[in-house]
């Protein structure tokens, strides 16, 4: 599937539902919805999202996911029955994170906070480092496990997937995702040599 660049224009400003289930263990937290998660209501869908291969690399997810199209039934269904979840800290869709105010950003929190207490995950993991200290006020935050808490669950920030993020691999992503989802309970507790994800 493909879209125009009018296409994609048109999904502007538009709000993608959360993907979270019962029994989710594992919620992660997007900066907010880009053009083509929008237009295909699938988060982190934007061809060269690093995201479902990073998961999959982990052994979060046992099988590939491609959400291009949109996720199809089984694989919403993979992604619930594993405990992941993913909303974002603005729900606005826009071409590019940056195009965001920082008073969304900020209200961040506030609105993850209501979707922690309602949702109860055991761990939340904040995709961007520069997104979480705008909206959490942390301007010397680092990845990895945060010292604050939402709504008394553990918060970790990792690197964003987006093919923006020229820093990062989908083996350094798939580190960098290992770690909340064993704390998650989610991947087993690491073991052997140094790369072991599992």
């Amino acid at each position: 599937m493909g879209f125009t660049r009018a296409e994609l224009e048109s999904f502007r400003d538009t709000v993608v539902p959360d993907l979270i289930g019962d029994g989710c263990r594992l919620l992660f937290v997007g900066i907010n919805p880009g053009l083509w998660t929008a237009a295909t209501g699938a988060h982190f869908a934007r061809p060269g999202n690093r995201f479902y291969p990073a998961l999959l690399r982990a052994g979060i997810l046992t099988r590939a996911v491609d959400p291009t199209s949109g996720l199809s039934g089984a694989d919403t269904a993979h992604l619930l029955e594993r405990g992941i979840g993913i909303t974002n800290l603005a729900p606005r869709a826009t071409a590019r994170a940056d195009e965001l105010t920082i008073d969304e950003l900020r209200a961040g929190p506030e609105r993850l906070a209501e979707v922690v207490t309602r949702w109860q995950p055991r761990v939340v993991a904040v995709a961007g480092i520069t997104a979480y200290r705008a909206a959490f006020g942390r301007r010397k935050a680092v990845s990895g496990a945060q010292e604050e808490t939402i709504v008394g669950v553990p918060l970790w920030v990792v690197p964003n997937p987006s093919g923006l993020n020229a820093h990062d691999t989908v083996d350094s992503l798939a580190e960098a995702y290992a770690a909340p989802a064993r704390a998650a309970g989610i991947l087993a507790q690491r073991s052997g040599a140094p790369g072991h994800l599992r």
